[in-house]
């Protein structure tokens, strides 16, 4: 005999992201602390506190260049898009090379350095370096473009062109081309029956 109740869906995996992200943060906050800790008895504190606010001030100048950097490419490219649509032809990208582009790198580099710690403070250093920045720009494109590639059917890519045909409340809308331009002329035995039109 059976009863209404459906059955309880099979539990979600938890991803390992969800799972060793919080271990790791965990493990940063408590090596900074150590860190700070071993540097303050060898050094004294107040270098510590020195050292400190030294990252602080450095990371908010690279913070503040590097958002600068960026609202200019913004308005050169929204200026190149202007003049592009005035004329007629094609928007042209901007040309940037080497460690230009990577902007966000930058930023991420000012933000490390902006946090408490020693260690977040020598992965913002090693940020600001141009090779360090290009470097890792490239391993992240190539790292996204292996994972749209291997992206089953379904996924990721497709959602974007399934969301250009469903309307806002989810459903899909079906219709017919009719072209109203075609001549009308005899039909041939196959082919279906024009639609009725009022």
């Amino acid at each position: 005999m059976t009863t209404g109740v459906p059955p309880s869906p099979a539990p979600k995996k938890r991803s390992r992201a969800r799972t060793f992200l919080p271990i790791g943060l965990a493990a940063w906050l408590v090596l900074e602390i150590w860190l700070l800790t071993v540097v303050a008895d060898a050094a004294g504190g107040l270098t510590v506190l020195a050292l400190l606010i030294g990252g602080a001030v450095l990371g908010t100048v690279v913070v503040k260049r590097a958002g600068r950097r960026a609202f200019r490419n913004l308005t050169s490219t929204f200026q190149q898009a202007q003049e592009a649509a005035r004329t007629g032809g094609a928007p042209v990208a901007p040309e940037r090379t080497g460690a230009e582009d990577r902007n966000g790198f930058l930023m991420l580099g000012g933000l490390l350095l902006i946090l408490p710690g020693l260690i977040s403070d020598a992965a913002g250093l090693l940020l600001l370096i141009p090779p360090v920045r290009s470097f890792l720009g490239r391993s992240a494109e190539k790292a996204v473009e292996r994972r749209m590639a291997a992206t089953a059917p379904g996924g990721l890519q497709d959602a974007f062109q399934q969301a250009r045909m469903h309307r806002p409340d989810g459903k899909v809308v079906r219709g017919e081309v009719v072209r109203e331009d075609a001549a009308p002329g005899p039909r041939a035995a196959g082919d279906p029956r024009p639609p009725l039109t009022p």
